[in-house]
C-alpha cells in the first residue's frame, strides 16, 4: 500500500468554472480518509483525479511517492468502486472479478486464487457463476470490491458506493467495508455527502464546501471542535444550533433572550464583540432553578423513542433540542449548556474563534 499526497490540485472546466481550488493533502499509507462535502463541492472531481479520470489544471498528485500527473488510469496501481456498480451484465460474477487480472497476463491458476480469496472474503463465493441481474444491490456492491481488491493495488477509490442501496443495507455495508478495511490495511479515500457514513467509518475526514477543504481531522475532532460554521452545521444530526450574540464579558455572552457561559480560555471574544454562538442538540439542557438560562419557544416535538427532538426558537434564531425523560410542561422554558459545549464563530468569514 501507499500515501497518496496531493499538492495544491485545481481544476478549472471550460468557461472559468473552478470546481477544486487548490487543495493540498497527505493521505498516509494505511488509512481510510472520507472526503465530505454536498453536492458539488468538489469531492469526486478531486477522487476522479486521483483516479486519473480527470485531467489536472494545477498541482500534482502522489501515490507511493511518485508523480502521476501524466500516468493513465491503468497504470496508476489503483482500484476504483463506483455508485453504479459498472459490472459487465453479460460476464458471470467470477468473470467480473477476473477480467482485470486476465488483461494484465496474470496467470490462470493465480487469478483463480485471487478471485477464490475475495470471494470468501466477501461472502459472495457462492454466487460467482451467476450473472449480476440475478444479485441484489448489496451483493453486486461486493461483486464491485471483489474486482477492486483482486487487483490488490496501491490505494482504493470509493465513489459513493452506497448511495444507490435502501437505508439498512447501507448501515450493514458500512460495516462490511470498514471490516475489509481493517483486514486488509489498504489505503483508501470513500467520497460520501453522507456525514453518518463518514463519522462511523473515516480514520480521517476532509470536510470540503465549494472546492476548498474547510477542516481535517478524526471525526470526534471535528465533530467536537468544528472549524468553521458549515463545518459545525454540515456535521452532526441534527445540526449544530447557532444563535447571534454578543459578548459582554469575559466568558459571558448574550443572546437576546438570555445569556451563556463559555469557556473564555478556549476562544478569543472581547467584550463587546459580535459572535454566532453555536451549541449542538444534544448539550442543551433544561435550565435549573437559579440558574442563568435561554428562553426557548416551543413549537412541536419529534418522538425517537430514547430522545425527543423540540423545534423552536430562541429569539429569532431556530433552534433544536435534544431531550430525553418527561416533555417540559408549557409553551416555553428555560435552557442552559455548561461552558465547554458552547462554540463561538465570527460572523464575517465564519471562522471558529477558538485559540
Amino acid at each position: 500500500m501507499a500515501s497518496v499526497t496531493l499538492d495544491n490540485v485545481r481544476k478549472v472546466y471550460a468557461g472559468g468554472v473552478e470546481a477544486v481550488k487548490g487543495v493540498s493533502l497527505r493521505i498516509p499509507d494505511s488509512s481510510f480518509t472520507v472526503l465530505l462535502g454536498p453536492s458539488g463541492c468538489g469531492k469526486s472531481t478531486l477522487l476522479r483525479m486521483i483516479a486519473g479520470l480527470e485531467a489536472i489544471t494545477e498541482g500534482s498528485i502522489s501515490i507511493g511517492g511518485r508523480v502521476v500527473n501524466e500516468v493513465e488510469p491503468a497504470d496508476r496501481d489503483i482500484a476504483m468502486v463506483f455508485q453504479n456498480y459498472a459490472l459487465y451484465p453479460h460476464m458471470s460474477v467470477y468473470d467480473n472479478m477476473a477480467y482485470g487480472l486476465r488483461n494484465r497476463g496474470v496467470p490462470k491458476q493465480e487469478i483463480g486464487q485471487r478471485v477464490a480469496e475475495a470471494a470468501k472474503l466477501l461472502a459472495i463465493g457462492d454466487f460467482l457463476k451467476r450473472k449480476p441481474r440475478e444479485l441484489s444491490g448489496g451483493q453486486r456492491q461486493r461483486v464491485a470490491m471483489g474486482r477492486a481488491i483482486v487487483r490488490e493495488p496501491q490505494a482504493f477509490l470509493f465513489d459513493e458506493p452506497l448511495s444507490n442501496l435502501d437505508a439498512k443495507l447501507r448501515v450493514q455495508m458500512r460495516i462490511e467495508i470498514r471490516r475489509l478495511h481493517n483486514r486488509l490495511k489498504a489505503t483508501s479515500i470513500f467520497v460520501t455527502h453522507d456525514q453518518i457514513e463518514a463519522m462511523t467509518m473515516a480514520d480521517t475526514i476532509v470536510v470540503m464546501n465549494q472546492g476548498r477543504v474547510e477542516q481535517t481531522g478524526a471525526p470526534a475532532e471535528v465533530y467536537r471542535f468544528p472549524a468553521t460554521q458549515f463545518v459545525a452545521t454540515f456535521i452532526g444530526s441534527p445540526a449544530m444550533n447557532l444563535v447571534p450574540g454578543r459578548i459582554v464579558a469575559p466568558g459571558e455572552v448574550d443572546v437576546g433572550s438570555g445569556r451563556v457561559a463559555f469557556d473564555a480560555g478556549a476562544f478569543s471574544a472581547a467584550a463587546g464583540r459580535n459572535v454566532e454562538v453555536g451549541i449542538r442538540p444534544e448539550d442543551l439542557r433544561l435550565a435549573a432553578n437559579g440558574e442563568g438560562a435561554l428562553t426557548f419557544a416551543k413549537d412541536f416535538a419529534e418522538e425517537l423513542g430514547a430522545t425527543r427532538l423540540f423545534h423552536g426558537t430562541v429569539g429569532d434564531a431556530a433552534v433544536v433540542v435534544a431531550l430525553s425523560g418527561p416533555a417540559p410542561e408549557g409553551a416555553s422554558f428555560g435552557l442552559s449548556a455548561a461552558p465547554g459545549a458552547v462554540h463561538l464563530f465570527d460572523p464575517a468569514s465564519g471562522a471558529s474563534l477558538r485559540r
